[in-house]
């Protein structure tokens, strides 16, 4: 899962940033970007896509992550500006976010199947990243990490809708849910609009 990164070191990169998000898909809360940049040679063991990880071994890789890791940035995009400019707008615009946090800036960006506009620095857009790149990876889990948190919270407000375990989701209960109760201040109002309570 080194090798992109190897790569660029060889090619005389040094702050080589892993990004990736997390929450394109739910019906409901933001979408989270989390951006990565971790020390040369580092070995992090079990870090994997957030995806094939349990949520306690997640927790745990979070940590280790934010205390080895030689800068990190974390972008929140809310559902309104979801609905304003669209989930992959919002996407590149939390990834932005996430990037412009990071000190020292990076030199290269390592991304998870995605263009981000508004930057100068050279990106290389890895498909299926957060499997072939350990910067992606740990930045995977660290969006993953800070979103489902952000849904746990919401479901303390929100329990009738069950967030904390779909994470918003479109699971059958969450849209029976949704066709029940209607709309809570989280959802989003632009993926819901077919069956939410009229």
């Amino acid at each position: 899962m080194c090798r992109y990164e190897e790569d660029a070191y060889h090619h005389g990169y040094q702050f080589i940033a892993g990004i990736d998000e997390a929450g394109r898909g739910p019906l409901a809360g933001p979408v989270v970007a989390a951006a990565v940049i971790l020390p040369e040679g580092i070995f992090i063991e079990g870090l994997n896509d957030s995806k094939q990880l349990s949520p306690k071994k997640r927790d745990l890789l979070f940590d280790i992550i934010k205390e080895k890791a030689i800068s990190y940035g974390v972008g929140i995009v809310d559902r309104e500006c979801i609905d304003e400019i669209n989930i992959l707008n919002a996407t590149r615009k939390a990834m932005k976010i996430a990037i412009d946090q990071l000190s020292p800036q990076p030199d290269l960006l390592l991304v998870d199947a995605e263009k981000i506009q508004g930057t100068d620095i050279r990106q290389v857009n890895i498909v299926k990243g957060d499997t072939l790149s350990i910067s992606i990876a740990a930045a995977s889990i660290l969006a993953k990490v800070t979103r489902d948190r952000m849904i746990d919270e919401m479901d303390m407000l929100y329990p009738q809708y069950g967030f904390s375990k779909h994470k918003g989701y479109g699971t059958k209960d969450h849209i029976n849910a949704i066709k029940k109760f209607g709309l809570c201040p989280i959802h989003r109002i632009s993926f819901t609009k077919n069956f939410a309570k009229s």
